[in-house]
């Protein structure tokens, strides 16, 4: 059963508060954040709710929660506010090419301020990615209430004339501006126009020269940038606060190099991205900022990426930040990362991973994503690790990621070239993973909530997965998989303590030859079945689950490996008459060329296996995937008449638990001849149970090999 902490956060999540409880015994998942978030769905409203919906491309699917309002012109949605606050930001959706405003109302009583809205920066289209679809249909505004709101205060937005979606609403209580820092250089000394209308980039570029060392102000105002920033190091730029300080611009800091000591602090960058260019430099900093370096409390939005980092930031912290709105990554260590801490942030909409590691050029090495809080990545993981050498993932609060992305995903998917593959020990710990895992359209089938993937090279890091909570995945909780298709093993992972709650399919989807040990890992509410083995290819191996104890709600197996489960189906009362060994994962003691031990297995009585020429004994295993009852099996040969007769000495050997095997039928020759369609019957003890069918081959007459086209196991 789940903790009583554990069961207060799904509590929590379901009354439209983002926050995250775990047991006492373990830190918090998530960040710690100035706000509080209150979802659409649980306000007043008169308008109409959407969803829950999961279907990529649908505007339900991209909502926190999947769920959000729809206000017609004149409707309204109402919240009670949860805290004191004086400022809120809105997470809505208009049409696509519309524009407006929502009147805002406090207890009753009309603003004079109104909430700008648009669909300016959102229905991003990426078609040069396989699997996307138009996305990214929501946005955040912002305004300060010009009062002071008080716990159970109602506030309200009501439509003007455009039809807006609202999903989620952040309530906030806004610091005054700071002061200027003794002997700082201001901006505005050096020309910058706090007004917005004129450009300033020259002025900064002349603070940041003159406070070499120190600090450069930047005061309350809004300022303009129309060209990047290089050639910052040995300095802080600082601002009176995120909602005080506004510099406008698409590209902040440009530069491949920096000697380090760079602090970016207290204010906010707003670009102007409309679209995602992956050739333009669209970031609040693109390249490097040097060893040493800081980045907190800023508020990022409107932008490709928020940090896209490459060459040396060693010991960079990046922390205390919100990132919203970019056409895709919120941060990219994109390899050469050493010692890098990225911390206590929050991340929306992100259009494609919201934190990631990418290992190229040069392996990331002893760097971290601890106590983030993300929501609503549209194309792409909540965190993504690619390669890397001892990172670590802990205490991070994900939910509802779209299309193409599982909550966190530890992955040897390359992209490019030279690529440092996992290496040393990933460890992933105290993380919370809500409504998160997705069908992902170019394999036609599901990605789990955390997944582990093999997709260009084995996994031969140590992976150690704990103290995980996984609520309301819509398909499976925990994914093993080698998402290239070519069947490369993931190997040394350790799942120990999980809580599993209302997972859509399985507890554990594997489809990747391999092993992994679960222990302490509970589930209730399981959709489907426990768990999916069907590795693939289904020649490339079997995949181990050793249980380590302490596991309880999720024994049992999905029962057909050519179908795939959906979510709430339930396991289906298997075919008696099926063939259990077809599409199970097979291995051998050998094979010739390409004669490997999936093709006994494949259903085409015309593909065969055969083992190593001229080293009897050879043996041939299948997993069925679960211990049957097997009866009666049925062996082929290829049925063309040029394969002629011969004689195949076989044992017939089980197992349950694939390391301990007992004779079943002992060494017997059986006679295959193409003049009675090459196919042998073997009859099994009344008392047979097993779950891997082993088929030790000492000779034959024909060739000199074992040999099988089909191999096909049945219960009576």
């Amino acid at each position: 059963m789940p903790s009583a902490a554990s069961a207060a956060m799904v509590v929590a999540l379901s009354a439209g508060l983002l926050t995250a409880i775990t047991p006492t015994a373990h830190a918090a998942s998530g960040a710690t954040l100035p706000f509080t978030s209150v979802e659409a769905e649980s306000a007043t409203t008169t308008g109409a709710k959407i969803g829950p919906d999961y279907t990529q491309g649908t505007l339900a699917s991209e909502a926190s929660g999947r769920q959000a309002v729809r206000l017609t012109s004149g409707q309204r949605v109402e919240f009670t506010v949860p805290r004191a606050a004086n400022a809120v930001n809105l997470a809505y959706s208009v049409p696509d090419g519309q524009s407006g405003t929502l009147d805002v109302y406090v207890n009753g009583t009309k603003l004079a301020r109104t909430l700008a809205v648009t669909s300016k920066y959102s229905y991003i289209d990426t078609s040069w990615i396989p699997g996307a679809k138009q996305h990214h249909f929501f946005d955040n505004t912002r305004l300060m209430l010009g009062q002071n709101v008080q716990a159970g205060d109602k506030v309200a937005f009501q439509a003007t004339g455009t039809q807006v979606t609202v999903d989620v609403a952040d309530f906030e209580q806004v610091a005054a501006a700071a002061a200027q820092p003794a002997g700082s250089v201001s901006v505005t000394s050096k020309g910058a126009d706090p007004s917005g209308n004129g450009d300033s980039t020259q002025a900064f570029r002349d603070a940041i020269s003159a406070a070499q060392g120190g600090v450069v102000w930047i005061p309350p105002g809004d300022y303009k940038l129309t060209s990047s920033l290089s050639g910052v190091q040995n300095v802080t730029l600082q601002g009176a606060g995120s909602w005080h300080t506004v510099v406008h611009t698409s590209r902040f800091i440009d530069q491949s190099s920096s000697s380090g000591g760079v602090h970016i602090k207290d204010f906010a960058v707003i670009g102007e991205v409309t679209e995602r260019v992956d050739s333009n430099p669209d970031n609040f900093v693109n390249g490097a900022l040097g060893p040493g370096s800081s980045v907190s409390g800023m508020w990022l939005q409107h932008l490709k990426v928020g940090l896209w980092l490459m060459g040396n930031n060693d010991n960079l912290v990046v922390e205390n930040n919100r990132f919203l709105d970019t056409t895709a990554d919120g941060l990219n260590l994109n390899g050469n990362a050493r010692g890098v801490r990225v911390r206590n942030n929050f991340l929306r909409n992100q259009g494609d991973d919201a934190l990631a590691m990418w290992s190229l050029y040069a392996p990331d090495t002893d760097s971290s994503f601890e106590n983030n809080t993300i929501s609503q990545p549209n194309l792409a993981n909540g965190i993504a690790i690619y390669g890397g050498t001892d990172i670590a993932v802990k205490n991070n609060l994900v939910s509802d990621t779209n299309a193409l992305g599982s909550g966190i995903a530890i992955s040897n998917q390359k992209f490019l070239e030279p690529f440092s593959p996992l290496a040393g020990t990933i460890t992933v710990d105290g993380n919370a993973l809500v409504r998160t895992g997705a069908m992902n359209p170019n394999w036609n089938h599901p990605m789990g909530a955390l997944r582990v993937d093999s997709y260009d090279s084995a996994i031969n890091a140590t992976v150690t997965i704990t103290n995980t909570t996984i609520t309301d995945s819509p398909y499976s909780a925990f994914e093993f998989v080698s998402g290239g298709g070519q069947g490369y093993p993931v190997r040394n992972v350790t799942v120990d303590g999980a809580t599993v709650r209302n997972t859509g399919t399985v507890v554990v989807q594997a489809e990747a030859q391999g092993a992994a040990t679960f222990r302490n890992v509970t589930a209730t509410s399981v959709g489907s079945a426990g768990v999916y083995n069907c590795p693939y290819p289904a020649s490339s191996g079997t995949f181990t689950l050793t249980d380590g104890g302490g596991n309880s709600g999720w024994s049992s197996t999905w029962s057909d490996c050519s179908t795939w489960p959906q979510p709430g189906q339930g396991n289906p009362d298997p075919d008696p008459t099926r063939n259990l060994a077809k599409g199970r994962p097979a291995t051998a003691t050998g094979s010739q060329d390409v004669y490997t031990p999936g093709k006994a297995v494949d259903g085409d009585a015309n593909s065969y296996w055969e083992s190593t020429n001229n080293a009897f004994p050879q043996s041939w295993t299948v997993d069925l995937g679960s211990t049957e009852a097997v009866r009666r099996l049925v062996l082929k040969l290829p049925p063309s008449a040029a394969w002629g007769a011969r004689t195949q000495t076989i044992t017939v050997l089980g197992s349950t638990d694939g390391s301990a095997y007992a004779t079943v039928v002992g060494a017997t020759g059986y006679r295959f001849d193409p003049a009675t369609g090459n196919t042998v019957t073997v009859t099994l003890p009344s008392g047979t149970n097993l779950r891997y069918l082993r088929l030790s081959v000492s000779a034959n007459t024909g060739w000199f090999a074992g040999q099988f086209s089909e191999v096909e196991a049945y219960l009576s």
